[in-house]
């Protein structure tokens, strides 16, 4: 049987792991620290906006596993907060080990501490790829979903220094991308102001360094809202460097907004924390993602690679690619969309089969297609692209693809129902089927 490489395994990288497994073929996830779900593991938003819309989209077309998944632990559903409706919180403490189950019960081989450092090439094909303790690993599709933030010299050149984020390249190594590997040039998203990458856009807070009532307001609400000092500066400025651009509202520099993700997940990149501890409640907080969110955070958007409507990467017959790898995409749904259209994409290749677009009548594929030409044409490497807001959400708004009616959803997915759970190797294709 076929086999598909997945390189790196956040988001991205899960889903396309799954996606081609239930196409059929046998697949390999190489992460390289401990754990899977990379930003995953302190995230923890879904369903805001139009990111409930391509959810569902998802789960229509057969690729709502994870969405399912993260459902089941969600610890607050339909809460509103700045700029931002029916939000779904899941707990990032408990999402980790559901994944890597689901994953291994469906017989995806994950092998974590397996960092890929090396290639093997035949002409514009890749052949194997090579871990840092020595193992070899042969594939006939491969999938780069190794994202675009560290290792800790960029955060040190673009940033303020490694802040010792959940992607911890000190202990496991930091990031090397599959296709750059194999010789494929890398670019970056570009800042107004000057300068290259974004920072992630929010912290995690220790919720026992929170005050009771704090905590309490937030285990019930799901957020809280503390206004912030009017003698703090600078906080406007710092949101315009942040990767999640739909949070760099006017409400977010007036206050402090938290989450409860499991943490208190504070929406700023870094907040010094002798200005922080001047806010109510928070006069003992202290950072738990990055542990310097004091000083700065993670850069991200640093190593995207080209590519086409059907992530597959320009220049390499087998390769495609998925999560902020494929584009200044941010957030858990957009890395699954396109993680679970590479893994798809990546079967139908070895499967002898036309390539999946998805249709630009459906968010998840208007997403995929609008961000490329918006990054061809030079202004998308300012432009950051989510369901959940800034100028994609917008875009839905204005096409009309933004509902939360299921109904409406199933009638717009019509043919392609289920695609992404049809097994494609081994099987003649339907007489009269679109797939």
């Amino acid at each position: 049987m076929p086999r598909v490489v997945v390189a790196g395994g956040g988001w991205a990288g899960c889903a396309a792991a799954l996606a081609a497994r239930q196409a059929g073929a046998e697949v390999t996830l190489l992460e390289r620290t401990d754990m899977l779900l990379g930003t995953g593991l302190v995230g923890g938003i879904m369903r805001n906006n139009g990111r409930f819309t391509a959810a569902e989209e998802m789960i229509a077309l057969g690729g709502g596993r994870l969405f399912q998944l993260t459902d089941s632990v969600t610890r607050h559903r339909n809460i509103h907060f700045a700029g931002h409706r029916h939000a779904w919180l899941y707990d990032v403490a408990r999402i980790e080990p559901l994944v890597r189950q689901a994953l291994q019960e469906a017989g995806v081989e994950v092998r974590t501490l397996s960092r890929v450092t090396a290639v093997q090439v035949a002409g514009n094909s890749l052949q194997a790829v090579h871990t840092e303790g020595g193992q070899i690993y042969h594939g006939e599709a491969f999938i780069d979903a190794t994202g675009t933030a560290g290792p800790p010299a960029n955060c040190r050149r673009y940033g303020n220094g490694c802040a010792m984020c959940i992607y911890r390249c000190p202990t496991f190594g930091g990031r090397l991308g599959l296709a750059a590997l194999a010789g494929v040039k890398e670019y970056a998203a570009l800042r107004r102001g000057g300068g290259r990458g974004a920072l992630s856009g929010s912290c995690k807070l220790h919720k026992g360094s929170l005050a009771p009532w704090l905590v309490s307001e937030l285990e019930e609400k799901g957020v809280a809202v503390l206004p912030v000092p009017s003698d703090l500066p600078g906080k406007g400025e710092l949101l315009q460097r942040k990767a999640c651009q739909q949070y760099a509202l006017p409400e977010y520099a007036a206050n402090v907004i938290l989450l409860d993700t499991g943490h208190a997940k504070l929406m700023a990149p870094f907040f010094p924390l002798e200005a922080l501890r001047r806010v109510a409640g928070l006069v003992n907080a202290r950072f738990e993602d990055p542990y310097a969110g004091g000083t700065g955070n993670s850069v991200r958007f640093l190593a995207m690679v080209p590519r086409d409507d059907t992530l597959q990467v320009r220049g390499l017959v087998n390769v495609f690619c998925a999560g902020e790898k494929a584009g200044p995409f941010v957030g858990h749904t957009e890395a699954i969309v396109t993680g679970t259209l590479a893994g798809h994409n990546a079967v139908r290749l070895l499967a002898g089969r036309e390539l999946l677009v998805l249709p630009s009548t459906l968010a998840v594929g208007d997403i995929i297609v609008y961000a490329s030409r918006q990054v061809d044409k030079g202004d998308g490497l300012y432009q950051r692209f989510t369901f959940s807001g800034s100028v994609y959400f917008e875009r839905m708004q204005n096409l009309e693809l933004y509902t939360t009616d299921r109904e409406v959803i199933r009638k717009r997915v019509a043919d392609l129902a289920g695609i992404f759970s049809v097994p494609l190797l081994g099987r003649k294709k339907a007489p009269g089927a679109e797939y």
